[in-house]
């Protein structure tokens, strides 16, 4: 199974983890493991590469795990995108996890 973990300060979303396979189907075929990937690298991206933000990302394929994590200092409107575009993605998830329970379970820390 897939866990997604948000981490939250207040109601502000920082970060999150997300663990283990899905276990949906066999490497390549997986469209779990796939729709999680694809929604985590558009938001990542888009901080990163579009805005320029510096969020830190660790990837370990070997432990199934990706951990993304804001930086601080960030400017009001910089923020606001930030929550706006991981409250989409953890929506996305849980929405998911509607589709998927066996697969996917997505948390709030």
């Amino acid at each position: 199974m897939t866990t997604v973990s948000f981490h939250l300060e207040e109601s502000r979303i920082v970060g999150f983890d997300v663990k283990g396979h899905s276990g949906y189907a066999e490497a390549g075929g997986d469209i779990v493991c796939a729709a999680v990937t694809s929604a985590v690298r558009l938001v990542e991206c888009s901080l990163n590469d579009v805005l320029g933000l510096g969020a830190a990302v660790k990837v370990d394929e070997e432990a199934a795990k990706i951990s993304f994590h804001l930086p601080g200092g960030l400017s009001a409107s910089a923020d606001s995108t930030c929550q706006t575009l991981l409250t989409g993605l953890m929506v996305y998830l849980a929405e998911l996890h509607g589709e998927f329970p066996d697969n996917i379970t997505v948390l709030e820390v």
